[in-house]
């Protein structure tokens, strides 16, 4: 009688988790059942459609767009904002967190006020400084600019270096490890479940990102996925035979890449074992 009343918890919370994850699923399989239907109108209604599969509406959309094109464009955008913010974050949050100087604490007051300011707030100066005063409109490069350096980023890491044991840092520099070599061959590998999950968080952002790309970018060969999903669905979609189905299926195409990522790289977030990295 004790085991059942306490195996009853725990069985409702599964039971309730269970239906969450079903509900939370379930748009993203109407979408991907929708792509690849020939009236996506009919889907909610079948839970498993036997029929009328088709791939025509991702050709409809390859037809008028460059798919292969700008999921290329996509790519180059967010690998280059994956670069900066890598970069940039590490570097910064391991100084604001491991070294002492001054005005530190004045920089990162200053860091936590960027975060307030909305980018839309931002859009417009940074507009007319990227294309007039440097000329990089219709350019990767401008599109990348204003994403390179992510205060989030800066942020989540300083916390975690901070986390660190002081005396895997007072070793290293007994050994000689010079600050690059700390943060390369000490810090980084201690922190690489942040690592993965600030690559993810970021990811997401630049993939989706629509209005400054397409601010900046005027021609249609330099556009993201984003942006030409976006275009193709409010001027072309509509009048083609399935407009739904056109819909769901650039929807799957800007989609289906960020969920593969998170399941490929959903093993990297575990605990890190600081304990093991401390002798004595």
């Amino acid at each position: 009688m004790m085991r059942t009343r306490r195996r009853l918890p725990r069985v409702l919370s599964v039971v309730l988790l269970t239906i969450a994850a079903l509900m939370f699923a379930f748009p993203f399989y109407f979408m991907i059942v929708g792509a690849f239907q020939e009236n996506p109108t009919n889907a909610p209604s079948e839970l498993l459609p036997t029929g009328g599969w088709t791939l025509q509406n991702f050709a409809n959309i390859d037809s008028r767009i460059d798919l292969a094109g700008s999921l290329l464009n996509s790519l180059i955008f967010t690998a280059g904002v994956l670069l900066g913010t890598i970069v940039f974050g590490l570097l910064a949050g391991y100084a604001l967190a491991r070294l002492d100087f001054r005005g530190r604490g004045v920089l990162w007051v200053l860091m936590l006020l960027v975060q307030m300011v909305p980018f839309q707030l931002l859009m417009i100066p940074l507009y007319v400084q990227i294309t007039r005063n440097y000329g990089l409109g219709d350019s990767y490069l401008g599109m990348i600019l204003p994403f390179a350096i992510n205060t989030t980023a800066v942020f989540i890491f300083t916390q975690f270096f901070k986390s660190l044991p002081a005396e895997i840092f007072e070793a290293a520099r007994i050994d000689g490890a010079g600050e690059l070599r700390l943060l390369t061959a000490v810090a980084v590998p201690l922190i690489r479940p942040v690592l993965v999950t600030v690559v993810l968080i970021t990811f997401i952002g630049p993939w989706n990102e629509f209005l400054w790309p397409f601010l900046i970018t005027k021609d249609a060969s330099l556009q993201p996925l984003a942006v030409s999903l976006a275009n193709y669905i409010s001027t072309v979609a509509q009048s083609t035979a399935n407009p739904n189905g056109a819909i769901l299926a650039g929807a799957t195409a800007l989609a289906l890449p960020v969920v593969v990522l998170f399941c490929v790289f959903q093993r990297f977030f575990t605990a890190t074992d600081l304990g093991a990295a401390i002798k004595g």
